[in-house]
């Protein structure tokens, strides 16, 4: 028997990452934990309204989702404990611009530069819907053919509700292997 805990959202641990816009003429940062696939080339990211990173992108349709691994974490996690309505947050990373004008973190071992398609209001959240133009991985985390590796990558996940970090663990198999002998 399960216990109905209601409407707890169960589907964490889930990576986090850094959103970098253009706000005021100035890059802006911010660490987000609510991430979503929406299919092979679009996502999701899920900002609160109030956050000041959200204006820059409204006004240019375009971020970048920069992954945090454990040597970024320190700074990721400063951009969340602070707000660019009030600190300058422009040299907390260094920074690279795109060819479009998206900051970009320099050091952040992958980093996807997003196009904004649609913007999705729900209670209190800007849930921008993006289609990623590029993805720029450091070489030393692809495979031979040219994939990113995730034991190399080693992202780091966001917990909730402990509002702890996590680091990813071991791996367990190869998908569609543990089907393949599986009974009914």
């Amino acid at each position: 028997m399960k216990k109905n805990i209601g409407r707890g959202l169960a589907l964490y641990p889930a990576p986090i990452a850094v959103i970098g816009a253009m706000v005021n003429g100035r890059p802006n940062w911010v660490l987000a934990g609510h991430l979503g696939i929406m299919g092979h080339d679009h996502v999701m990211v899920s900002l609160a309204q109030p956050h000041y990173t959200n204006q820059g992108i409204r006004a240019s349709k375009k971020l970048s989702i920069n992954i945090v691994d454990e040597a970024l974490l320190p700074r990721a996690d400063r951009a969340g404990c602070i707000s660019g309505a009030k600190t300058d947050k422009s040299e907390l990373f260094d920074r690279v611009m795109s060819d479009a004008g998206v900051p970009m973190i320099a050091n952040s071992p992958v980093v996807m530069e997003c196009q904004v398609e649609d913007i999705y209001e729900t209670k209190g959240v800007d849930n921008f819907i993006c289609t990623i133009t590029n993805t720029y991985a450091e070489e030393s985390i692809l495979t031979a053919d040219g994939k990113i590796d995730y034991r190399a990558l080693k992202p780091v996940l966001f917990e909730m509700p402990t509002y702890e970090y996590l680091k990813t663990g071991e791996i367990l198999g190869k998908c569609k292997s543990f089907g393949k002998t599986a009974q009914e």
